[in-house]
């Protein structure tokens, strides 16, 4: 697939798990910027995809991301992946050359021998040069591993481990990953190495009864999405390159431009061309975004949501001297960040209220686990106070919203005045229209 195409079929499925079904044809094209032929033929794609890598294609894509919540996002997302830079014909040509090494170790012409009796009808049997070349990529990301002996060389599936394994250490290192994938970030390595351990346990003749010990409700689709170019950041960050990417802001309303390819049909592009060295990549837990920290030698520091990044590109590398530079600065700016901001520091001190019954207190808990560097201090039995130096408060401010009743906001006292203003209006909200009701 090519990395513009990936970038159009990452955005059109954001739009699908935020929006579901509220959009026409016309009003999600419009949105994404692309005619409503394409948006057809984007989603005729997408559908082919699903049922050739999913077992539960049936499904309407929609529906799943509306209403399937107790369900991991592995069968409604992560399909993507499965066929990011494959093409149709090599996706399905690779898994056939693992399934076949799965069982015993072959040389390249067993392989292509096999493969005319194993490759499905509707794909032409590939020529041993095609063969070798496969065997070579797989045998270099670790799916494989060449045998010991002298040539013809053999070649076998690379799954001593697992097949090492009883088959209570198997189903206990299926739950761990399981949870870690569905709770930790960066997750799509996780979801990846969760179906390979699922497929194992198949093999052995668990049912799916097995995998479905633990659920979650997934909240962020968009997080699994925008790895599609996280790896390609840290490989730029661990290389010190220069990154070139077409940037759709957020708060412009536009999800996706595609390249100006055909002059006929040239038209004005709705992002921003950007050229950033990029220094740090941080998470959101809140609200489950990636953001990319950079530096660009016009404008200094800069941020970027991960969502607006499209047609990403390597650029030339710089020395270490520099990047060290230009992280220290950044590492500065950031300390007292409570995500990204780095707008002028502020001392919030909030006093939090206790549950008034006996068991845990999960509002300590909670502030204890999410309040980064604060510091907690014991008023009574009932109340906490709660201190921090923070960069701005625009982005500590919804997490202290949140406790709504449970939190009191002391210092500063414009900031007491806005969360009062803003209670009384969600109050309003609240009051009946007629006195009498």
């Amino acid at each position: 697939m090519a990395r513009e195409s990936f970038d159009k079929e990452v955005q059109f499925l954001r739009m699908l798990a935020l929006a579901g079904g509220a959009y026409s044809r016309q009003q999600f094209a419009d949105r994404l910027g692309i005619s409503v032929h394409t948006y057809d033929k984007t989603l005729r794609y997408i559908k082919d995809m699903r049922t050739m890598l999913s077992s539960d294609a049936a499904d309407d894509l929609a529906e799943g991301l509306r209403y399937n919540h107790y369900e991991s996002a592995d069968p409604l997302l992560l399909f993507l992946f499965r066929s990011k830079s494959l093409k149709d014909s090599e996706s399905v040509r690779l898994a056939v050359l693992i399934g076949l090494l799965q069982g015993e170790a072959l040389t390249a012409k067993e392989l292509l021998d096999a493969c005319s009796d194993s490759m499905p009808s509707d794909y032409a049997c590939p020529d041993e040069k095609t063969v070798r070349g496969d065997l070579k990529y797989l045998e270099e990301v670790g799916v494989i591993r060449r045998m010991e002996g002298g040539r013809p060389y053999k070649y076998r599936a690379d799954i001593d481990l697992i097949d090492r394994l009883a088959d209570e250490e198997l189903l206990d290192l299926y739950d761990y990953v399981d949870v870690m994938a569905n709770t930790q970030v960066p997750a799509v390595q996780g979801y990846l190495l969760r179906d390979t351990l699922k497929k194992a346990l198949t093999r052995r003749g668990y049912g799916s009864e097995t995998f479905d010990v633990h659920l979650y409700k997934y909240h962020y689709h968009t997080r699994i999405l925008d790895e599609a170019h996280l790896y390609t950041v840290f490989e730029a960050i661990r290389a010190r390159r220069k990154l070139t990417f077409l940037y759709l802001s957020p708060k412009k309303g536009k999800n996706y431009a595609s390249k100006n390819t055909n002059p006929l049909f040239e038209r004005e592009t709705e992002g921003r061309f950007e050229t950033t060295l990029p220094l740090r990549v941080v998470y959101d837990h809140q609200y489950g975004r990636w953001y990319l920290i950079g530096h660009s030698p016009r404008l200094g520091t800069m941020k970027y949501r991960m969502e607006g990044v499209t047609q990403i590109e390597l650029g030339d590398a710089v020395d270490a001297e520099t990047f060290d530079r230009r992280l220290e600065v950044i590492e500065q700016e950031l300390e007292h960040s409570w995500v990204t901001d780095t707008h002028r520091r502020v001392k919030i001190r909030a006093r939090f209220y206790n549950p008034g019954r006996a068991g845990a207190n999960f509002v300590r808990e909670r502030v204890l686990s999410q309040g980064q560097w604060g510091v907690v201090t014991d008023e009574s039995d009932t109340t906490f106070l709660y201190e921090i130096e923070v960069n701005g408060i625009y982005e500590i401010k919804p997490w202290l919203r949140s406790f709504g009743s449970s939190c009191e906001v002391l210092e500063p006292a414009w900031l007491r005045r806005e969360l009062i203003a803003e209670w009384k209006e969600i109050q309003a909200y609240y009051e009946p229209v007629r006195e009498d009701l």
